[in-house]
């Protein structure tokens, strides 16, 4: 499965939630996870969507996603749907 099929995916799934999910690109700032996603009650995740086999995560992606971790903000990383249905799963249980 293609990145953008599971990107389509995710973006269908987080409007089921009565979020929105933005593609997020960053002039002049490499390694930005691909997607942010905003949910009810002023939730915000990120999420870096890679194919399922041979995606390959950056170092710039790898250390963006410890910056944002270390900020407090969570970053899924996403291999397909069923990563998609998990996260969406565990964003739902949260509440």
């Amino acid at each position: 499965m293609r990145e953008a099929e599971v990107e389509r995916f995710l973006k269908e799934e987080i409007e089921k939630m009565g979020g929105k999910c933005f593609k997020w690109v960053s002039p002049g700032q490499r390694g930005v996870p691909d997607r942010i996603c905003i949910l009810p009650e002023g939730r915000i995740v990120f999420a870096e969507v890679k194919v399922e086999k041979g995606g390959v995560v950056s170092g710039m992606q790898k250390y963006m996603h410890k910056l944002l971790t270390g900020l407090g903000c969570r970053v899924f990383l996403l291999t397909g749907k069923p990563s998609v249905v998990k996260m969406v799963t565990e964003l739902r249980n949260e509440r």
